[in-house]
Parts: structure tokens; sequence; C-alpha cells
């Protein structure tokens, strides 16, 4: 059976980068459907307040936000230019304005009714409703500038146009073989063209190809994984050993957060502080121990 266990659900784009990632390194990994938005009884106990998606576990070590699970299939994969680390600051800069700015630009310009008919298919009335005053009530608490339909469909035009111009006759966005920057700069457009339906990136055939070459990946090989399972095999496990570093507030409770949006902390001990990541140990009811893996960037430690 694989190590890496991916927490997911169909539609999320953030998971569609991950699941793209997978089937492009091959790598096998345990399938674990969750729901779309709190509670979820049984990742809780493994990411404590964190509430994004998607979420990936390895035995008792639990990572949280797309920058530490890109870390770990670069690792298992030896492929460095998976993460961030691998690859220049033109790439990461790159990354970050792909995974915020075209990444919500992309999710605004998809309201049509396309998505609305498939939104409707795919909830039950209730859990639309619930769905949507969730949504709103993250927009609502978000530090990110907020933009309208019209300036969200200008960003979108403006990356096209820019990845257009990288991508005539070069098959990847930076070099001769795909790297983080072509998975984060997918995720959005595929929840546009791929779950709205959208006609937009058509005006763009370098990007089209660009897109379909990456469909072409698949999902790699997946074990279904119910909940449960997961949450035994964390049960089971103890995390890896982690080198702890250097900082004040090491073996001290502490909060952390996401500083952009869905700003829920998680609280547990820090017990390491690398150059890129807080590592917290989390204990409760449903689990004797486990470490929580966040990323420094674009995340908030403070004393619990």
């Amino acid at each position: 059976m694989s190590e890496l266990i991916l927490h997911h659900y169909p539609l999320s784009p953030f998971s569609e980068k991950i699941r793209a990632m997978l089937g492009y390194t091959g790598l096998p990994w345990c399938s674990v459907i969750t729901s779309e938005m709190p509670p979820r009884p049984l990742l809780a106990p493994l990411a404590g307040g964190y509430r994004k998606i998607p979420v990936a576990q390895i035995g008792a070590d639990v990572f949280c936000d797309t920058r530490t699970i890109t870390q770990q299939i670069a690792e298992l994969s030896g492929n460095p230019r998976l993460t961030l680390d691998g690859v220049s600051e033109e790439e990461r800069a790159f990354v970050r304005e792909a995974d915020l700015t075209l990444f919500l630009a992309c999710i605004l310009s998809s309201t049509s009714l396309k998505l609305n008919l498939k939104l409707f298919r795919h909830f039950s009335l209730r859990s639309l409703l619930r769905f949507f005053r969730d949504r709103i009530q993250i927009g609502r608490t978000s530090s990110v500038p907020r933009m309208g339909l019209r300036e969200a469909r200008h960003r979108v035009c403006q990356h096209l146009s820019e990845m257009e111009s990288r991508l005539k006759g070069n098959p990847w966005l930076f070099g001769d073989a795909p790297s983080i920057a072509d998975f984060s700069a997918y995720h959005g457009l595929w929840f546009l063209t791929d779950v709205a339906e959208s006609a937009l990136v058509k005006d763009y055939p370098a990007v089209e190809e660009w897109m379909q070459r990456i469909r072409s990946f698949g999902h790699g090989h997946s074990i279904g994984m119910t909940g449960e399972a997961a949450l035994d095999m964390a049960r089971q496990a103890a995390p890896k050993t982690v080198d702890s570093g250097s900082d004040v507030l090491l073996g001290k409770e502490v909060v952390v957060a996401p500083d952009d949006y869905a700003q829920v902390p998680t609280r547990g001990v820090l017990v390491g502080a690398t150059g890129t990541e807080w590592i917290l140990a989390i204990n409760n009811l449903a689990v004797d121990r486990v470490h929580v893996h966040f990323p420094r960037e674009g995340f908030q430690l403070e004393a619990g």
C-alpha cells in the first residue's frame, strides 16, 4: 500500500493540482474523499483546526497546504523541481501569483449557469446552501484584496496572454519538463475550463495544448481508503523524528493559521521550526500523537 494518503474532494482545485502532480510522477497514493466543508470529524483529529483541502498524510505525519504536500511528492519522486525550493526565484514568484491572484480570478470568472447546474447535481439543496454560506463567510474574513467579476476576467486574460507567450515553441512554462509552476498555473484554469466549462482558454491555443498535456498525466494509481482507516494508520504509527531547529517558542503551545483566507487556527506544541516549515505536535482523544506540518510562507505562528 502507498505511504501517501490524500484527503481531498473531486471539485477542489488545489486537490487537482496535487492529483495531476501525482499522475505526472507516477507515485501510488491512497484516496480519502472528505466533505467540501467542515465539520470533518475524521480529519479534524489529524489536522486540528486547519480547514483547507487537500491535506496529505504519511503515517502519523500530516501535511497542510500544497507547499508542504509538494515537498513530500518531490522527495518521494526524486524530482526537486516539483517544490519551491528546487526552482528559481522567477518561478517562485510565478507560483505565488498563480496560487493566489490567478486562482481567485479563475474562481470568480467561473460563475456561470453550467457551474451552478453542476453544483446542484453534486449537492443536496441543504448542502448547497451550507456551501455558499461557508464560502461567503470565508470571503468576509479573508485578507486577500477583493476584485469584481470584470477585473477577475481581465486578470485571467492577462495571465493567459503571458502564458501564451511563454508556451509558444515551449512545452512547459519554465524549461523542457514540468515544474511546480506548471501545476500551480493549471489548477485554477482546470476549474475554469473543466468544471465551469468556460471557453475563455480557447483563445489561447498554446495554453490549451499545455493544459491537455497536463490532463494526459491523469491522476496516477490510487487506492480508495476510508477516513476511519486513515485515522487508524495514524494511531498505529509514530511521527518521524524531526530536526527541531531553533525558535524561542519550541516546546511551547502555539497556534498556526493561514494569513490569507480560511484563517482558522490549529493549536499544538511546536516541536520543529526549519527555514521553511513549522511542525506542531497534536494529542487528542482520537490519536495519541501526530505531527502537523505547515509552511512558513502564507502562515502565521503565535504563542498559544
